[in-house]
């Protein structure tokens, strides 16, 4: 999938280019090679094949063509990283211990430069539930809003609402290397004037106050739960009174196998954290509640996460 991408072949043969001639053609492979690849993907039914001339699936067509709007294929730079690979390649050691250490690299040890990959590589699989969030949020009445975005890492969760609400102020709060990218996406969506940086930890930095809207998306997983009270104290003292922190996470049921995508996430940051998890909402139910918020909802969204609404 990794060197499908790379050369392009989704779109490619999206524009018609569907023999292994045309394909190595515009890819720039031997023939031999775009037709033993494609073949491999037709097995995996990724494409189709018939009379020798490839086609592609629906889902390939909508997320790995490059001229379809919801195209994600950026994702595989990260997902593949030597670093995020190793990580897993002692997981016997990881298991005895209990989890990844910063010895090791661990994705949270401070400034670590795979974020500013992730940044640039995940923006579009992320474009989906921002807008779902932005429509959940009621974002289009146009409510002054003073939104801060915890690690906000591309930004696009705190850009997307800014884009639907004229009257959202931004605060993006990440590792200055990643929020140089965060501060590309906002001035390229337009909304540049009204993006503001606050470099650093969002366990050290002052956070501010009078914040309607604190989003966390996908970050609380990498922490163990009291460094996560300890972080939501902080957020809850930053909202204004009628605040709220929007949560976007894996939430797997109380079983911890259902459903399966979301349950699984367990398994990722075992092997990128030191003590990360995927929680139950009544685990995020106990934190938030712990950390003095009076109300916590969730919402699920297509795909395998759920937002977690909590006021202040």
């Amino acid at each position: 999938m990794k060197a499908a991408i790379e050369l392009d072949v989704f779109t490619a043969v999206g524009e018609g280019n569907v023999t292994p001639a045309h394909l190595a053609k515009r890819c720039g492979t031997t023939e031999r090679g775009a037709r033993i690849l494609c073949d491999y993907l037709a097995i995996a039914g990724i494409l189709t094949k018939k009379d020798g001339r490839y086609a592609l699936t629906r889902d390939a067509a909508v997320f790995l063509d490059k001229r379809s709007p919801a195209c994600i294929g950026s994702i595989a730079k990260f997902l593949t990283m030597p670093h995020a690979i190793d990580l897993f390649m002692d997981l016997t050691e990881t298991l005895r211990s209990g989890g990844a250490s910063l010895a090791g690299k661990a994705s949270i040890e401070p400034e670590n430069p795979i974020w500013v990959e992730f940044a640039r590589s995940m923006r579009s699989l992320m474009v989906m539930p921002a807008n779902a969030i932005a429509e959940m949020l009621g974002a289009a009445s146009g409510e002054k809003w003073k939104v801060l975005d915890i690690a906000a890492g591309h930004g696009i969760f705190g850009i997307t609402l800014a884009k639907h609400n004229p009257n959202a102020e931004i605060f993006a709060l990440d590792w200055p290397s990643v929020l140089a990218v965060a501060k590309e996406n906002a001035e390229a969506a337009g909304v540049g004037s009204r993006h503001h940086l606050l470099p650093g930890s969002a366990f050290d930095v002052a956070l501010g106050s009078g914040y309607d809207l604190v989003l966390l998306t996908n970050f609380l997983h990498h922490f163990d739960v009291a460094t996560n009270e300890s972080l939501l104290r902080k957020v809850h003292a930053s909202l204004a009174p009628a605040g709220r922190a929007v949560t976007l996470e894996f939430v797997p049921n109380d079983d911890r196998v259902t459903p399966p995508a979301a349950a699984a996430f367990s398994m990722t940051m075992l092997g990128h954290t030191p003590s990360g998890d995927a929680y139950t909402f009544a685990e995020y139910q106990r934190m938030f509640k712990n950390a003095g918020f009076s109300s916590i909802e969730i919402r699920p969204l297509p795909g395998p996460e759920s937002v977690i609404i909590s006021r202040k």
